[in-house]
Formats: structure tokens, C-alpha cells, sequence
């Protein structure tokens, strides 16, 4: 009898296992009430990942205490509305509220105030000297909205580099501007894109985010608290930092104190702090502080319930992921991969200048995509196509006509994979596009992107700038237009499924028709700028507000203001909020990482798309929220 318990139990702890679901954010409705050039107002919010597609909403607006509902019959079809009776000088306040068998919960408001503008301003505290960088997005204290972390980065240095730079910076903001917390990292962490990467997540899933970087001695959390030594400086008479303790630090999202700190793994030598520029060279490659510095970093899902944080080091030549877990306060090991251990020699080199996680075997659990690698979720090489490094990297339902998900990269020395697309599950190349070699020496493509822009064919199209590949292919590797749009990052912004073209702060409508893009948004008439030199992106893009369109995130000018912009176009399509899908949710978090991509969906979302499964999700109770 003991016996057929104890097995009755393994079978019914196997069934546990089997069905469960990323335990994600808690967010509220996210109602976003937008004005229109035309003297209307676009309201949009949304539909959790837990909810039904059939979910029914009502609208009301408040103005001068009097209440009016806006829609005469409930709201089913969509997740937006346009008020075409909007008074632009008085304050209205819109109200969102849920149906449930006739009956309607608490809602959720968003005060529109008079003569509003069409985007959201964030005042920021810019230290002297220092710009707007990239953004992350994450819940600090629980309530459902977003706060946002920033890179505050002064003058930096790339890693091929010589020179000493300033001290990363870190601010976190309410929307409505308030400066929770600043976190400087101090003068032993160099500045620049590959040397910071900031991990924004609820990482213990107690409801409230934390915010995890390598520190070094000196740097100051957000209560003003040192890590390690502050007397220290470790620079050498170069700028390098190549000696002295290296850490990685959780902090609390809500005050930036540092809440737990160990050695950052791997160390840049295993045998000492203080490593000669020999011993860099023979474990890296280099002895002078380039490869042995390239950091990247990511969350996932690596047990299909809970996150895991994962910091990376290096992609040239030897490659090493760590992946943690915290909990009760406290960073714990999980596993770590080394290129470097028996067995693994066939990953090393294979990292790019960004990464995704996703779940490539439909396990229930995300791996890591590893530039022309990936990771399983136990921390074991799932493959390597021995393709090498690279810049750009998609994964997604790219080909919805075949099973799984698929990867479109890039190769970066000239060869016959200049561009290549592969299952993501497998490493098997489905087709490859050679570079045109011009001389001895050279590079690939440097940007690649692949969305769907072209209603005529099924699946994301993809296409390269560089290296001699020329024209948009279809998802089996046809061309079909010679001409192609810019090569940065994709956004949904307009009504339809098809993705539009995000280059620097400006999104345009690819038209097949006529081979040209026809631009409907410029985030540089309203004093934007965008970041990260001639990679020309926005702090972040992602889907922080509204239905399930994305945002954009742009600095001013002058690097006093934040601005949110979000679409004003209604659309005929409803579909949960992207930030529920947790491919899509961890590419947030990653989109900072280095060279930034834009983030993916884990199911296909273009013309022709099918409804969308319910995500594999729970959601954490407001109530459990701290």
C-alpha cells in the first residue's frame, strides 16, 4: 500500500510539473486616454493575460463631477475607443471598468488634464554631464503601473578602447515623475555599451520588482550605501579595469538598496583578482581588457514557473552563463555553462552582441539564444551551429506554415551565411544567404531585421544592410522586392497586424506597392533625439500602456524630459497585452542588453494570424503584492 501511495504521489507531482505556468506581474489596466490632431481622444487598455478574448468592458468620462458612459452597448470586439466629444479645457477623467455578468468591478481612471498634449512627460533629474541611454520597465511597489529604471551614461568608452570614463548612473521614476531612487556604480565599473547590462524584474515574485548589475568597490546603492572598498581604484593607466573584486548585486526596486551581493561568475581569471595581461590572453583571447569584458545578461523562465537571472561573459572566444536565483533576500547558484568545460568546445565564439530567451521545445521552460547557439534550461548546450559571431538576432513564429519557432541572424565575417535562418529549436540552417566578399577582409551585416510587412506572403519577411545581400526575403529565403526599408527595429503602431518599421525615434509604413516607406510618426518634432549612436534607437520600445501596441520611450534634446508616445490609431484587433507573453515580457528586460533588438513575440503576429492561445500564465494577486 506504501508503495502504490508513494508512486500515486510521484505521478500526481509529475502532473504538477507538467502544467505549470510562468507566475508573471500583476498589472492593472494600463488606460491610456490620448488626444488626437483632429480634436478627439483615443483611449486604449488592457486585456490581461488571465482574461477570456470575450471580456466586456464600459467607459466613462467625468467632466466637472458630471459622469457620462460613453459606449451604448459593452465593449467586446476591442480593447479601445474614440471620444469624439472631447473638451480640451476642462480636465476629463476616463474610467475603465470590467463586466462580469452584468456587473462591473472598481475600474481603473486616467486623468486627462486640459490641453493636454498627445505623449506622456516625465521630468528627469540629469546629472551634469551625463545623457539619457536606454530604459527598463518593471512594477516597484506592487500597484499594477509601471515604474522606469534609466541609464544615466556620461562620457563611456567602447571595449576596443583606451580611455577612462565616467560612472554608470542609475535613476528610477514614477510615471507621473517622481525620483524614487539613483544608483551610482562608481568609478570601477567602466562606461559603455557592453560593460553595464541592468536586469529589471520581480525576481522573487513577491509582486515588487528588484534591479540586478555587476558592481565593483565603490559603487553607492540608492540609500547611499558603498559595495566593497570605496577607497579603491582599480583603473589601470589606460582605463581598463582588469583587477580587483567583481560583484553582482540585487537591488530593492522601490529605495536602490543593495539587498544582496556576491562574486560575479565568472571572474575575469580563476585563480586571482589581480590576472597579468598573459593570463587574460590565454583565458580569453586578449590580454588588454576587450574580450574578457563583454558582458551580456537576461531573466528566464529556466524551471516554466519561477525567473532566473542569467549574466553572461564573453562571445568572441570562450563564452560562460550564470544563471541565479533569489530568493528570502539571497542570490543562490543555479548553474553555470562554460564554453571552456569538456564537452562544450563546439559553443565557444558563438555569442552575439545581444541575445532572447524563449521556450524553443515546447518544455514549458525558456532556453537562451545564444547568438548562433542556445542554452537549454538545465544549463546544458542544447546546439551550436558553428555559424560565429554576430550583431543581429529574431526569434519568433517567423514561418507560421511550419511547426516551432525560427531565428533570423547574421554572420559577421564574409561567408556563406551572411544572413541565415534556422529552427530555433534544432540549429538546423532552412536557408542562408552568402555575403559578397569585397577584398581580403571585412564584415557582414551589421543590422538585420525580420517582421512582417507584406500582407502577400505568409510569415515575417527578412532582410540585411550590408555585406553585398541585397532585397527582402520571404520566410522560405524567396526575394521578393529588390528595395528594402531601413534595417533598425519593428514596433506595432498602426491598426492592422503587420509590423511597422521603427529607425531611430521614427516609424514607417513599409508599402509594397511602390517598394518606398512612408513615414507616420517623427518623435524628433517633438524635440526627441535618440540614443546609442549610430545603433539609433529609443531609450526602450515596448508595450508599457493601452492595448496591445507598443510605446516608445524618447529622450528630449536636451536631456531634461522623458516622453512616452503612444499610438492614437484604432485597430479592429483585440489581443492580450504582449507584456503577458513571456517571450515577449523577457525580451524587455534583455532589450538593453548591448546592441538592442526590438522585443518578439512567442506566437506569430502579422497578416493572416490565428487568435492567439491564452498565455501559459498565472498572474500574482494584487492582494499578495508587499
Amino acid at each position: 500500500m506504501k508503495t502504490r501511495l508513494f508512486f500515486s504521489l510521484l505521478i500526481f507531482l509529475g502532473c504538477i510539473d507538467a502544467v505549470a505556468q510562468y507566475k508573471m506581474e500583476y498589472l492593472n489596466r494600463g488606460l491610456i486616454a490620448t488626444p488626437t490632431v483632429n480634436g478627439k481622444v483615443f483611449l486604449s487598455w488592457r486585456l490581461l493575460g488571465d482574461e477570456p478574448y470575450n471580456t466586456a468592458f464600459n467607459l466613462y468620462k467625468t467632466t466637472n463631477g458630471r459622469k457620462l458612459k460613453l459606449n451604448a452597448t459593452p465593449i467586446v470586439d476591442v480593447t479601445s475607443f474614440l471620444d469624439e466629444q472631447y473638451d480640451s479645457l476642462q480636465a476629463n477623467v476616463y474610467t475603465v471598468t470590467k463586466l462580469n455578468k452584468a456587473k462591473e468591478d472598481q475600474g481603473f481612471s486616467f486623468l486627462l488634464k486640459p490641453q493636454a498634449a498627445g505623449h506622456l512627460t516625465i521630468p528627469l533629474q540629469t546629472p551634469a554631464g551625463y545623457s539619457v541611454n536606454d530604459a527598463s520597465v518593471a512594477d516597484m511597489d506592487g500597484d499594477g503601473s509601471y515604474e522606469i529604471v534609466l541609464h544615466m551614461a556620461g562620457k563611456g568608452a567602447d571595449n576596443s578602447r583606451a580611455g577612462f570614463t565616467d560612472p554608470p548612473i542609475f535613476q528610477c521614476y514614477t510615471l507621473d515623475g517622481k525620483l524614487l531612487w539613483q544608483i551610482n556604480l562608481g568609478k570601477n565599473i567602466r562606461e559603455g555599451a557592453h560593460y553595464t547590462q541592468f536586469m529589471v524584474y520581480d525576481l522573487d515574485g513577491d509582486g515588487r520588482a528588484e534591479v540586478a548589475m555587476k558592481t565593483a568597490d565603490g559603487t553607492i546603492d540608492g540609500i547611499g550605501k558603498p559595495i566593497g572598498d570605496s577607497t579603491k581604484n582599480h583603473r589601470n593607466q589606460r582605463g581598463y579595469i582588469l583587477s580587483g573584486p567583481e560583484y553582482l548585486t540585487v537591488f530593492d526596486g522601490m529605495t536602490g538598496a543593495a539587498m544582496s551581493t556576491v562574486a560575479y561568475d565568472p571572474p575575469r581569471h580563476p585563480d586571482t583578482d589581480n590576472p597579468t595581461m598573459d593570463q587574460l590572453k590565454q583565458v580569453w583571447g586578449d590580454g588588454y581588457g576587450n574580450r574578457v569584458d563583454r558582458f551580456l545578461a537576461c531573466v528566464a523562465y529556466l524551471d516554466g514557473m519561477h525567473p532566473s537571472l542569467v549574466m553572461c561573459r564573453g562571445y568572441y572566444t570562450r563564452t560562460v552563463l550564470a544563471a541565479w536565483d533569489y530568493k528570502n533576500g539571497q542570490l543562490t547558484k543555479r548553474w553555470t555553462f562554460d564554453s571552456d568545460n569538456e564537452g562544450n568546445k563546439i559553443f565557444a565564439g558563438q555569442g552575439n552582441h545581444n541575445l532572447t530567451v524563449t521556450d524553443v521545445d515546447n518544455d514549458g521552460k525558456q532556453e537562451i539564444i545564444y547568438g548562433q547557439m542556445t542554452i537549454d534550461d538545465n544549463g546544458k548546450g542544447l546546439y551550436s551551429t558553428g555559424i560565429g559571431h554576430a550583431d543581429a538576432l529574431h526569434v519568433s513564429d517567423l514561418d507560421p506554415e511550419r511547426p516551432g519557432l525560427e531565428v533570423f541572424s547574421t554572420q559577421e565575417k564574409f561567408g556563406d551565411a551572411g544572413a541565415n535562418f534556422r529552427d530555433a529549436k534544432t540549429g538546423e540552417i532552412i536557408w542562408k544567404k552568402a555575403s559578397i566578399k569585397a577584398g581580403d577582409d571585412g564584415e557582414g551585416p551589421g543590422r538585420a531585421l525580420s517582421i512582417d510587412i507584406d500582407p502577400r506572403f505568409a510569415g515575417a519577411e527578412s532582410w540585411v544592410a550590408g555585406a553585398g545581400i541585397t532585397g527582402i526575403f520571404d520566410a522560405k529565403g524567396n526575394r521578393i522586392a529588390e528595395r528594402t526599408p531601413a534595417c533598425n527595429m519593428g514596433i506595432y503602431w498602426d491598426g492592422d497586424a503587420l509590423s511597422e518599421v521603427l529607425n531611430g525615434i521614427s516609424i514607417s509604413k513599409w508599402k509594397h506597392e511602390t517598394s518606398s516607406s512612408e513615414m507616420i510618426f517623427d518623435g524628433r518634432a517633438y524635440g526627441g533625439q535618440s540614443i546609442n549612436g549610430s545603433k539609433s534607437n529609443p531609450c526602450l520600445s515596448a508595450d508599457i500602456l493601452g492595448d496591445w501596441r507598443e510605446e516608445i520611450l524618447v529622450r528630449s534634446a536636451d536631456n531634461k524630459r522623458l516622453m512616452i508616445f503612444s499610438t492614437h490609431i484604432p485597430t479592429t484587433i483585440k489581443l492580450h497585452t504582449l507584456m503577458h507573453d513571456p517571450q515577449y515580457r523577457m525580451s524587455i528586460a534583455w532589450q538593453n542588453v548591448a546592441y538592442n533588438q526590438p522585443p518578439h513575440t512567442s506566437y506569430f503576429l502579422g497578416h493572416g494570424m490565428k487568435q492567439p492561445p491564452m498565455p501559459k500564465i498565472t498572474i500574482t494577486p494584487k492582494s499578495q503584492q508587499k
